[in-house]
């Protein structure tokens, strides 16, 4: 939790006695805080740097989601209103629906595939990529994944899953971080880190940021991140912070730490980090701790009050 000086003696000059808030005997900050700040600012730049260049990709991909979305609401064609089993699933009532063209289906999905594929080629911290749609969103399917991915060989290839409500467990994706905080706040979040049974086996974080249509929540778009590789990239400013510090989302889940009291995957407990993010770019100081968070991107640097 950071180290202190220890309470001055009575005997001591204001101008020789070292102080625990980093200013000097005139109020200014000392060189040491001066020092510490700049140390602060270089790990929210190395965070930030890290995290855009993947929130790049996922911008990009809902970007062209929405487009292709539009297009579609504006063209002609039936609307089915079941899928090819005669099931009903439509989550998404006929008022939210496109008032004209037509209900969007797998297939056009595809058009999505060179501009995933050349994205994953240009960002090498990106694992994987796509597009999920909300339930009830395209005619012929319940849910859907336009997910590709970079596979060991360095080969680009899709995610086929099965999403049959009857037959698989990962039918309902609804309830997971990085479909929920888009949709429930609007922005873009951080998951994670967790073990992504889903598309990779490996422990990792997933960016994700809402697509929307007229004003209405339509799926997500996201991308993958290997912890592995996240921690590489930004460890190393962590490091040079003089208390154990983390990384943090809006929920707590520590997503890259030197705290051995508070490791990569465990949930921090205590402040609303949630709160922190909404808040003042200075961001917050709660029970001997500064939050401070990273430069516009959906973490908090949590490390001990200098």
């Amino acid at each position: 939790m950071g180290s202190s000086t220890g309470p001055a003696g009575r005997a001591a000059t204001t101008a020789d006695t070292p102080r625990t808030d980093g200013r000097t005997g005139d109020g200014t900050p000392s060189e040491a805080a001066r020092g510490g700040s700049e140390v602060l600012g270089a790990v929210v730049e190395r965070v930030r740097g890290t995290l855009d260049e993947v929130f790049a990709a996922v911008a990009a991909t809902g970007g062209d989601t929405s487009a292709l979305l539009a297009d579609l609401s504006r063209s002609g064609g039936s609307r089915p209103d079941r899928s090819p089993t005669g099931r009903s699933h439509s989550v998404l009532s006929r008022a939210d629906a496109p008032r004209s063209g037509r209900e969007p289906l797998v297939s056009d999905l595809a058009a999505l595939r060179p501009g995933l594929r050349a994205r994953l080629a240009a960002h090498p911290l990106v694992s994987g990529l796509g597009f999920v749609a909300a339930p009830g969103l395209l005619g012929d399917v319940p849910g859907w994944l336009e997910w590709w991915q970079r596979g060991p060989g360095g080969a680009v290839r899709p995610l086929l899953l099965d999403l049959d409500p009857e037959h698989s467990a990962y039918s309902d994706y609804t309830h997971w971080d990085w479909y929920t905080l888009p949709r429930e706040t609007g922005s873009r979040a951080v998951a994670g880190p967790y073990v992504d049974y889903l598309c990779s086996d490996e422990y990792g974080l997933t960016l994700s940021e809402p697509v929307t249509l007229d004003g209405r929540f339509v799926g997500v778009a996201a991308a993958d991140v290997y912890l592995r590789h996240f921690e590489a990239a930004v460890l190393p400013a962590l490091q040079r912070l003089p208390a154990p510090a983390r990384l943090v989302n809006a929920r707590g889940r520590v997503a890259a730490s030197t705290d051995p009291a508070h490791l990569v995957g465990s949930l921090t407990k205590g402040p609303d980090f949630g709160a922190v993010l909404a808040g003042l770019p200075a961001g917050r100081h709660a029970d001997g701790l500064r939050l401070l968070p990273c430069a516009g991107t959906p973490l908090v640097l949590v490390t001990a009050e200098s």
